[in-house]
């Protein structure tokens, strides 16, 4: 198959899970164009059959704010038509599912045919979704996609609760490549940060208020009182300085240490006892399925598809969003040596359910199910 595949170049879930899954198509023999204003974060390989092609955007006087959407559907155009792409899977309804099935009616002026599927990750759905403004757009991108899918049942849910969809919408979970995590290089962090034999605790995301920060540090700030324990933050967004102000005035920024976006988050993860992930909203949670299949026990919030994710009380604990005391308490329970070997070796094994080769070929019978419906 010709594939393209339209996403957010950047290092959030929904560009992590469209680049790998690229990646792994184009190693089945797949041909697969990312089409995007940037090179994805994660595309750090080349091949005979993997390309990118840059959305350039002009200024121009005219327009208030550059056009990138019409961009995009200009070089959707041009890339289905002279790429001969059977499909394009097109990563959030707004804007690339919208651009894509503008694209697609232009196509059609030509005698081109082309499928475009859409995948729903949540921020589309539960947040961008919410605003009078985007929902008409939204609700046509889906009803008029060939294929639609979502990361989660409970996403899955939420989108037919907010909109009005006549289409079918399929479960296909995000996933993780083992492959990766087992090449991770161990203990760079952990001798770094954890020199007294503190153990080590990671948050990730993209620091916006949906993600409960604060939480992370509260939680932290009173576990340490009675395990030792260092936190590392992982990741950059609005909310850092204010999140570094608290941290400043519950604790110390000698215990939670801040590094940024990393590009190899892996090797940190393959570090830690623990993984914090206190959201609001979290449709999947892509960055505990990271943590798991790096053998550390997450204690999460039951915010969106994390009970999907997570198996209480084996591979971690899910607690109401908030509550703050009994995810202290799961957290303390989890970091005792008499439990946390166990912990460690059932959130490897729930991970495994989400290898990238029990899902592609999901992903893959779709594509073929999409296109033959299309003919």
């Amino acid at each position: 198959m010709k594939i393209g595949i339209v996403c957010y170049p950047t290092f959030g879930g929904s560009g992590v899970v469209a680049t790998e899954l690229g990646k792994a198509l184009s190693k089945k023999g797949n041909e697969v164009h990312f089409i995007t204003y940037s090179l994805p974060a994660r595309l750090n390989i080349f091949s005979d059959n993997l390309f990118y092609h840059e959305v350039s955007v002009k200024n121009y006087p005219l327009f208030h704010f550059p056009p990138y959407e019409t961009s995009l559907t200009s070089k959707l155009v041009e890339i289905v038509k002279f790429e001969k792409l059977d499909l394009l899977h097109v990563h959030y309804a707004i804007p690339h599912a919208s651009s894509a099935l503008l694209a697609k009616d232009i196509l059609l002026t030509m005698g081109i045919k082309i499928p475009v599927i859409t995948t729903l990750h949540g921020t589309d759905i539960t947040l961008i979704g919410t605003d009078p403004s985007c929902k008409p757009v939204i609700n046509y991108s889906i009803n008029n996609s060939d294929g639609v899918t979502s990361v989660s049942e409970s996403l899955k849910n939420d989108t037919i609760k907010l909109f009005d969809i006549k289409k079918d919408i399929k479960v296909i979970p995000n996933f993780i490549d083992h492959n990766i995590f087992n090449k991770s290089i161990k203990n760079i962090y952990r001798e770094r940060f954890c020199i007294n034999g503190e153990k080590l605790i990671i948050h990730t995301s993209n620091f916006r208020k949906v993600k409960r920060i604060q939480d992370v540090v509260n939680i932290f700030c009173k576990i340490k009182k009675i395990i030792p324990s260092k936190l590392i933050m992982i990741g950059d967004g609005p909310e850092r300085a204010n999140i570094e102000s608290l941290t400043r005035t519950l604790c110390s920024l000698k215990d939670v240490i801040f590094i940024g976006k990393v590009p190899d988050v892996e090797n940190v993860l393959s570090d830690a006892d623990l993984f914090l992930l206190t959201s609001e909203k979290e449709s999947f949670g892509l960055s505990a399925l990271e943590a798991m299949a790096s053998s550390v026990p997450v204690v999460s919030s039951d915010a969106g598809g994390l009970p999907e994710l997570i198996s209480n009380g084996k591979s971690g604990f899910i607690c109401k969003i908030g509550d703050i005391d009994d995810m202290v308490e799961k957290s303390l329970y989890i970091l005792n040596d008499d439990n946390l070997s166990n912990f460690k070796d059932e959130s490897f094994n729930r991970s495994k359910d989400f290898n990238i080769n029990i899902i592609l070929p999901r992903y893959i019978d779709y594509y073929n199910q999409i296109i033959n419906d299309a003919n």
